[in-house]
């Protein structure tokens, strides 16, 4: 089993979903989040962390989902893209899942064009959405975010 047969997984809003543990640096307990002016509206704020400042997404706004207050036992998922680290709220960690590549459908063969997620994961006890963070954020908004960093004089690279 290779380092890409495996994925994070946690809940969010009870659903389970995943990103490839590659691009998982580490959980961390809650903290509070600083706002950022003029950041695109699907970023929450920002956390230091270990003396990197982070930019938070909120995955709910992303997907839809219910919009709910942070809770202390929520925990933030540092994770990288290619262009920054990034943090993720999640209402649970659930565990690192070994999965084969038979048990994975590419998005692309479920419903073409579907954004932020990379495929799905066929389970015995149901499907978990795969995410792609490299595609979480628009361009505008990776520019968008860029500039609300710079105007704070924050680089999170």
């Amino acid at each position: 089993m290779s380092k890409s047969d495996l994925l994070f997984a946690f809940i969010l809003n009870d659903q389970r979903y995943a990103l490839p543990l590659h691009a998982v640096d580490r959980v961390a307990r809650m903290v509070a989040i600083t706002p950022l002016p003029n950041a695109p509206d699907i970023i929450l704020g920002m956390v230091n962390f270990q003396g990197r400042v982070i930019p938070v997404i909120n995955m709910r706004r992303r997907f839809g989902l219910p919009e709910r207050e942070i809770a202390v036992s929520d925990q933030l998922v540092v994770a990288h893209t290619l262009l920054r680290p990034v943090a993720l709220v999640a209402d649970a960690v659930l565990d690192v899942i070994a999965c084969a590549a038979q048990s994975q459908i590419a998005a692309e063969n479920i419903l073409p064009n579907i954004a932020y997620v990379a495929g799905v994961v066929k389970l015995s006890d149901g499907l978990i959405l795969i995410h792609d963070l490299d595609k979480f954020l628009s361009l505008e908004e990776e520019n968008s975010l860029s500039q609300a960093l710079e105007n704070r004089g924050l680089n999170t690279y």
